[in-house]
């Protein structure tokens, strides 16, 4: 499946070897969330689940800003030198529905993804950041809640995503504050698992994830959506699950089968996904 340049208005799409890289490319507004944009994402990722070549993929934002949340303006200049979203003229973007859609569509990805974290994650954009299974992040790297701001509570999957990365206390502390927390305190709380050089942050977030889709790819697969299981089960569910999960990381006949022999013959396994 080829990815073209001009297929997209608001985004990127490629492919570098098994990794799909997809950039929030709304430079001048901090690739805030706009419905160009928003139904540009959910095109991209249909295309990245419908793609077997890729087996994970990585998330960015160009410029430098990852994303500064929904943007409720459309146009104009971003507020400098603050983390926030425009000013609403006339309301949220359908803030019953496309929220909700968003922080579902990152969850149903069944694919690794590594977030390469280059600036400002502010509302939705903190939102979507934390969707990402691990996160690398530029020293530039900034998380704020920002809906308290906004006279709202927390809404695109942060209520869900925060507190399971962070604890509730800690989750609490954010919201209620909105303060911004920088690179290392980020680190530090879990929002980022490392933190990288900004000029080669997309490129080790692509060598990041290209040593997970060394492995088998539906076993990757199954690794993922056991673990995002795990989180919300009891033992006996989890467990359950696991069961299930092996059953369907089994029906790649061709990759079990090269998995044992690389492993007795000390080598590299090459998996096809069959």
């Amino acid at each position: 499946m080829a990815y073209e340049a001009g297929d997209y208005e608001a985004i990127t799409l490629e492919r570098r070897g098994h990794v799909g890289v997809l950039t929030l490319n709304r430079p001048d507004r901090l690739n805030a969330i706009s419905p160009t944009l928003r139904d540009e994402v959910q095109q991209a990722v249909a295309a990245l689940k419908a793609d077997d070549e890729v087996r994970a993929v990585v998330l960015t934002g160009a410029g430098r800003g990852f994303c500064a949340g929904a943007d409720l303006l459309g146009a104009g200049p971003v507020a400098t030198g603050r983390i926030e979203e425009p000013t609403s003229q006339g309301g949220r973007l359908d803030e019953d529905g496309w929220v909700g859609r968003w922080a579902t569509m990152w969850a149903e990805l069944d694919k690794p993804m590594v977030g390469a974290i280059n600036g400002v994650a502010a509302g939705a954009g903190m939102s979507t950041a934390l969707a990402c299974d691990v996160r690398l992040g530029s020293p530039a790297a900034r998380f704020k809640s920002v809906f308290i701001e906004r006279s709202l509570s927390p809404d695109s999957g942060l209520s869900y995503f925060l507190p399971r990365i962070v604890g509730y206390a800690t989750a609490a502390d954010l919201i209620f504050t909105s303060r911004a927390v920088d690179a290392e305190e980020a680190l530090g709380l879990g929002l980022l698992n490392r933190i990288v050089p900004a000029e080669s942050l997309v490129e080790e977030a692509v060598a990041y994830a290209g040593l997970m889709t060394q492995w088998p790819p539906l076993a990757l697969r199954m690794s993922k959506r056991v673990l995002q299981h795990s989180v919300d089960a009891g033992l006996e569910a989890a467990l359950r699950y696991e069961s299930v999960g092996l059953g369907f990381a089994r029906k790649a006949p061709n990759d079990v089968k090269e998995s044992r022999l690389a492993f007795t013959e000390k080598r590299k396994g090459v998996y096809t996904g069959s």
